[in-house]
């Protein structure tokens, strides 16, 4: 089977070019694509660091080592939860809102050249077949 003949092949390809790319732009900042990944899924009140795993569909391995450097390069820091004291919430420094407006903006930019050059319709099939590719996935019907 040749990689062109397989649907996972471009998506993979696709992702690894769309990461380099995201890694270039975060690096003019000194920040990374994950790092930019976290700082966008951060709630503006802090979000438990429990939650922000799952909340990405990040591994906890790496999203510890994310957040440490994180934490390292003051992006954000780390603040005990008021009403669960067993709980601490990730918090954006100020340095971090910047680099997250950065990073936000990158989306952006991202989206809209993709939006003005493939037509609306077939953004819509390639949600719908994302979809249903994540459902299969989330379901383990894959290798059944």
């Amino acid at each position: 089977m040749r990689p062109e003949e397989t649907i996972d092949h471009p998506i993979r390809w696709a992702w690894h070019r769309i990461m380099r790319r995201y890694n270039e732009q975060a690096s003019v900042h000194g920040g990374s694509m994950s790092i930019g990944y976290v700082l966008l899924n951060i709630d503006p009140e802090g979000t438990p660091s429990t939650k922000l795993g799952p909340k990405m569909g990040m591994e906890s391995r790496s999203l510890t080592r994310t957040l440490k450097n994180m934490e390292e390069k003051g992006l954000i820091k780390r603040v005990g939860d008021n009403s669960d004291g067993r709980m601490s919430r990730v918090m954006l420094t100020a340095k971090g809102k910047q680099m997250r407006d950065v990073s936000k903006d990158t989306v952006i930019r991202f989206n809209e050249t993709v939006r003005a050059n493939i037509p609306a319709g077939q953004l819509q099939t390639f949600h719908t077949v994302m979809n249903k590719i994540n459902t299969l996935l989330d379901n383990d019907e894959l290798f059944k």
